[in-house]
């Protein structure tokens, strides 16, 4: 169950990607509806999304989630009693390590091309690895390196194939910051689960996201005259879908199978969004990517078998 919630959790990931992708760059979806290329990609328009994303997904969080999870007000009421405070104080590191990883990531998109980003970002199972080893004592077993290190190798052949170079090591920094930004929010996760459930941890640290996001809009400033806003709200509602989803799954996904586990499975949407990308933006898939999305598939499935150390 634990191993299922993490990858339908990466679906829901990685059509929040092909969303942002539409929104930045003109697609053909299903190879019939030509559209997209409705904002720039610039950082300051990405930052610009992001707060569009959260202000939708936040309030929808508060009026869905409920429903799903009864005691989630209960629950945030109890989180604020000062026996609680420790708890309390791990959901806003999430928060905060949350719109890290976003936010370190927008700027190493605005660095380096896209798929180097994004190459360097799902570094981030190493990372977690390796913290969850040191704080929680869950050492690896020698199979599940190797299953890692093969689905890293077969994400990095998905990355697009075009030539382009890293003009910035600034960008190449912070992609890898953002790597470590997401493997410390995934452990940080697997603490407060310990005692706080995955519904009032996520909303949390989805309201904090709100919050810096909005103040990212003070710093990184963009021209908002002429834009496409049906275009852009829509697409921030469906990402919106999209990242609630994602993230509650997810956490479900590292209570049940623990962090180290939930990150190697992530390492698998670089490959995930190719197909979907394939799929749904007509996005041909070469050779090589082909073998990357080959290799990860049957290592996601022997992920499933092993046991750690």
């Amino acid at each position: 169950m634990g191993y299922g919630l993490v990858l339908l959790a990466g679906v829901f990931f990685c059509s929040q990607n092909l969303i942002v992708r539409v929104l930045f760059t003109p697609s053909s979806l299903l190879g019939h509806l030509e559209t997209g290329g409705f904002v720039a990609p610039t950082l300051a328009n990405s930052f610009l999304l992001l707060f569009m994303r959260m202000a939708v997904g936040v309030p929808l969080m508060l009026g869905l989630l409920p429903l799903v999870y009864p005691r989630l007000w209960s629950d945030l009421r109890q989180l604020h009693q000062p026996r609680s405070r420790p708890d309390l104080i791990l959901a806003l590191t999430g928060g905060v390590l949350m719109f890290s990883y976003l936010a370190l990531l927008y700027v190493a998109i605005g660095r380096v091309a896209a798929g180097i980003a994004l190459a360097l970002f799902f570094t981030f199972p190493v990372y977690t690895a390796l913290l969850s080893w040191a704080w929680f004592g869950h050492r690896p077993s020698g199979l599940r390196w190797i299953i890692m290190g093969v689905i890293l190798l077969g994400s990095s052949l998905t990355m697009p194939q075009d030539g382009t170079t890293v003009d910035s090591w600034l960008g190449v920094i912070f992609g890898l910051a953002s790597g470590l930004a997401y493997a410390l929010y995934s452990v940080t996760a697997q603490r407060a689960f310990e005692t706080v459930h995955p519904v009032p941890f996520t909303t949390i640290s989805f309201a904090t996201t709100l919050v810096l996001a909005t103040g990212s809009l003070l710093v990184w400033r963009s021209d908002l005259s002429g834009l496409a806003w049906t275009a852009l709200w829509m697409g921030g509602a469906l990402s919106a879908i999209a990242t609630v989803t994602g993230h509650v799954l997810n956490n479900l996904g590292i209570r049940l199978v623990g962090a180290t586990a939930a990150a190697m499975l992530g390492a698998a949407n670089p490959a995930l969004t190719a197909v979907l990308a394939w799929v749904g933006l007509q996005e041909q898939l070469t050779l090589i990517q082909g073998a990357g999305v080959a290799l990860v598939t049957g290592c996601v499935a022997l992920l499933a078998l092993s046991k750690p150390a």
